[in-house]
């Protein structure tokens, strides 16, 4: 049996890779992915299986109605008779519309590479690709198959891929999301806030505001009174915010108005906290005589507690002490698709994608030297799990 390869000797062969690495990333990122428009997703999708299809592994597109096809590539030797596996989550749609890169164009200057969707998060696609490369070299003797799943509607919140991505987790041993890094340090996050999305709707009575306001319920009033009950629910230095985004409601202002809208942003780091404003959501009752009240919505991806990436952060900081790394570990505001494996109770490690800035914007970048570093450090995890 060959040894499996010590991490320094991963990084190094990877060092040389990097002007292949950046030659693949220009490939990917000028292939355009908007999640809302299937046709050039598909196009995307096809760019990215034909780079994948030349490592000799089995390169499945799982065509959508809707969205882009979602990619599966499953790594397994040829006598790998194990039923256990490790899965490689992350996906390739980006916030950006067809035409984007006529504005941003993927370019390089001093050490970054810049594009749309290259920080969020081809990148981290193209490290996976490469990671393979060096496993494959190795030559090292796996106990478990590999899954690459590359899904097209994340930044839409994995309607199409959710059903998908978590049937893969529940059939592997841990999962490696190649999200980006958190920070200029590149830390992994280890901790994810849960996200998601509730409406308040009030119905009251519509009545003339100077002839008969006693006739009215005014439906703005109760949901005004309501908006303030959750704003009482934030609670800041637990990682728990409540955030009245979108108010509507009314017709003239002489009209008492007879319905009334918000929209509420919710976020908590604790799957307890999470429960409790859900639960406090479930109990709002109307407060003015004659309101109605409906909640509709709630949280939709759980929080990514640390106790279920801890085991899975030491390993890997011992890995990236090895290559002469320093690995540390964050807490990020926002949700992934780690979110949904963890809160399958699977071990689950994020932010293994690229180092950089800027995401969702006009300026996103990735520090081009940090690439070979990151697909060595998933190069050896996935040897080592």
């Amino acid at each position: 049996m060959r040894p499996r390869p010590e991490p320094k000797i991963l990084l190094d062969w990877l060092t040389a890779q990097l002007p292949n690495m950046l030659r693949t990333l220009k490939t990917f990122v000028c292939a355009e992915s908007p999640s809302t428009e299937k046709a050039v997703a598909d196009l995307c999708a096809q760019v990215i299986a034909a780079e994948w299809n030349k490592r000799g592994v089995a390169v499945e597109l799982l065509e959508q109605k809707k969205r882009g096809a979602h990619l599966r590539i499953t790594y397994a030797q040829g006598k790998t008779k194990s039923r256990s596996q490790l899965l490689v989550l992350g996906h390739y749609d980006t916030v950006y519309s067809s035409g984007a890169l006529a504005k941003m164009p993927f370019r390089t200057a001093a050490g970054r590479v810049y594009g749309p969707g290259v920080f969020d998060m081809k990148a981290g696609i193209v490290q996976a690709l490469f990671a393979l490369d060096a496993i494959q070299r190795s030559s090292a003797v796996l106990a478990k198959k590999m899954v690459f799943l590359w899904t097209s509607d994340e930044e839409i919140g994995s309607e199409s891929s959710r059903k998908l991505l978590e049937a893969e987790a529940k059939r592997s041993d841990a999962v490696f999301v190649l999200e980006p890094a958190l920070g200029p340090k590149g830390l992994l996050k280890t901790m994810r806030k849960g996200v998601g999305e509730a409406e308040i709707i009030v119905r009251g009575r519509s009545s003339h505001a100077g002839l008969a306001p006693e006739k009215g319920v005014n439906a703005i009033h109760e949901l005004a009174l309501q908006i303030a009950c959750a704003k009482k629910w934030n609670n800041l230095p637990r990682g728990v915010s409540v955030n009245v985004g979108l108010v509507t409601g009314g017709t003239r202002p002489n009209v008492i108005p007879d319905h009334a809208r918000a929209v509420l942003d919710l976020r908590a780091l604790r799957i307890n906290d999470m429960r409790r404003i859900e639960k406090r959501l479930r109990g709002l009752r109307p407060i003015l005589p004659g309101a109605k009240l409906a909640v509709r919505g709630g949280f939709n991806r759980a929080p990514l507690e640390r106790k279920i990436s801890a085991e899975l952060f030491a390993r890997a900081a011992v890995l990236a002490k090895g290559m002469g790394l320093t690995l540390g570990q964050g807490t990020a505001g926002g949700g992934s698709d780690g979110n949904l494996t963890a809160a399958l109770g699977i071990p689950t490690l994020d932010g293994l994608g690229a180092v950089g800035d800027g995401a969702h914007s006009p300026g996103e970048y990735i520090v081009a030297r940090s690439m070979p570093q990151r697909a060595a450090l998933l190069a050896a995890l996935l040897l080592q799990s």
